[in-house]
């Protein structure tokens, strides 16, 4: 059981709540923080204290007072009108993480909101009541308004969950009763960015077993080329400590540990030393391990931030206005991450056309086929790694340098954040795909090397690969093959 207190969460948490359905609770200490809150906010309504969100309008409406009357129908209203999502709906497993984000947001009791919003929310997780949410409509700023609206309607009873039935519908199969919201409360569950922080931390999650991978199909690479490992020695990443670096190039020494090809072609090569691609693996990968674990380290501060408009101060009583809902910092860090895992996926791309053109193989026949002419190979193979890699330069170009404002001026400078968290996930596909081909390559260049084998720990990666896609004897259509691969990598199988 997990249970939330507003503190941060990792990126396992993240995966083992949206795709392992882990139980979640409330925890005790949150739902005093939350009542705490929630009576500062009773105060004001008592008061008729001016207060955004809680008694008067939103955005360029902030001025507007709203009678005592009208305070639940302004929630319901809000609700409503910002779910304006359009597009593909969110995955469960996304939609799962924006639940346990947006619930744990709540349990800081900053929110001015009652304990049992959390709770339902909660609910609705451990009873698989998944809004449907699309995709596409956030600005991240002010939140993610419209995606996290779409996930409010369930809890009012109305909108769908997934596979499309109707909100309300759904909450009675799952024994559970659509809430009315009162003061506030409407906004204390569309302001955050939660639907940046459940994409894009799920496909950071991805990408850093890619990362890892990476190495797995250079090594094997470097094997299936007769190159050297030289480059990996300790003592050249000491004297250059980037601490991503000096992981990459310890792992590529263990995957080539005791080599039997490497130890053939030790004594009597001449060349002194190999591409960059191969070469340069420890610096490439270790700088992508070094940006994603800061991109890990900005969403885990956000993961147990607070992220609304207003914010509930209990112990002093005070409700204040701020901008904490914009994304800039996910924006930032995901597109960073998008650039990084495009140069991985782009040297990955170089090693797959060092293996399958002869004047670069080191006597690997050409296209990795023995019938070249007759048969194509992996010809394709690698015109189709080409053109992934095109699509990750394209979507490698940062969103957060845009800026379209909005709510009449008022919300005047957005983070495009929803952007760069869906073209992050994206790429990360895309790159899952170039490294497939890297693996179904590689392991087929290695049957050229045989009967000598390559490093002892590649040996367990080679035999999954092999019950994946067998030898490529000859020609079939490999695009099967890099599908099946590029699952294995995505779930965590290989």
């Amino acid at each position: 059981m997990l249970h939330l207190d507003g503190s941060p969460l990792t990126l396992d948490d993240l995966h083992t709540v949206a795709h392992g359905g882990q139980p979640v609770a409330l925890s005790a200490t949150a739902r005093e923080k939350m009542a705490a809150s929630r009576a500062v906010i009773e105060r004001i309504l008592v008061e008729h204290a001016p207060v955004y969100g809680v008694n008067t309008g939103f955005g360029k409406l902030s001025d507007v007072k709203i009678a005592d009357e009208d305070l639940a129908r302004l929630q319901l209203n809000l609700v409503r009108s910002h779910a304006c999502g359009v597009g593909d709906p969110l995955s469960a497993p996304e939609v799962r993480a924006m639940m346990l984000l947006r619930a744990n947001v709540l349990a800081k009791g900053a929110s001015g909101a009652r304990p049992e919003v959390a709770e339902l929310l909660i609910e609705m997780l451990n009873r698989g009541v998944h809004p449907v949410i699309p995709s596409r409509g956030s600005v991240g700023a002010s939140g993610d308004l419209a995606p996290l609206a779409h996930l409010a309607l369930v809890v009012i009873g109305e909108g769908f969950a997934l596979p499309g039935v109707p909100g309300g519908e759904a909450m009675r199969t799952a024994g559970l009763q659509p809430m009315t919201l009162q003061a506030k409360e409407g906004l204390a569950l569309l302001n955050g960015t939660q639907a940046i922080g459940a994409v894009g931390g799920l496909a950071l999650r991805r990408a850093r077993r890619l990362a890892e991978l990476a190495d797995v199909a250079g090594a094997m690479t470097l094997e299936a080329l007769r190159d050297t490992p030289a480059a990996f020695d300790a003592r050249i990443q000491d004297i250059r400590p980037h601490a991503g670096q000096i992981s990459a190039a310890e792992h590529l020494r263990d995957l080539l540990a005791d080599s039997e090809i490497v130890e053939s072609h030790r004594v009597g090569d001449t060349r002194v030393q190999d591409a960059y691609a191969i070469r340069c693996m420890p610096q490439v990968h270790g700088a992508v391990r070094g940006v994603l674990s800061h991109v890990a380290d900005v969403l885990k501060i956000e993961t147990g931030s607070g992220t609304d408009n207003p914010l509930v101060f209990a112990e002093q009583g005070d409700v204040i206005s701020g901008g904490n809902f914009h994304g800039a910092p996910l924006a930032y860090a995901l597109d960073y991450a998008a650039i990084a895992i495009t140069d991985l996926a782009s040297i990955s791309e170089r090693r797959i056309e060092r293996l399958v053109n002869p004047d670069l193989s080191e006597g690997l026949p050409a296209f990795l086929t023995s019938d070249a002419g007759t048969s194509s190979g992996f010809m394709m193979a690698q015109v189709t790694a080409a053109a992934l890699l095109c699509e990750c330069r394209v979507l490698s170009h940062p969103a957060s340098v845009d800026n379209v404002p909005t709510s009449a001026g008022k919300e005047d400078h957005v983070s495009m954040g929803m952007t760069a968290a869906l073209k992050f996930r994206d790429l990360v596909g895309l790159a899952e795909r170039v490294l497939a081909i890297e693996f179904l390559a590689a392991s087929e260049g290695l049957r050229y090397r045989e009967p000598l084998r390559p490093g002892r720990a590649l040996l367990p990666y080679l035999e999954r690969l092999r019950a994946i896609a067998p030898a490529v004897t000859e020609d079939r259509a490999l695009g099967y093959d890099i599908e099946r691969i590029a699952g294995a990598i995505r779930s965590g199988e290989l």
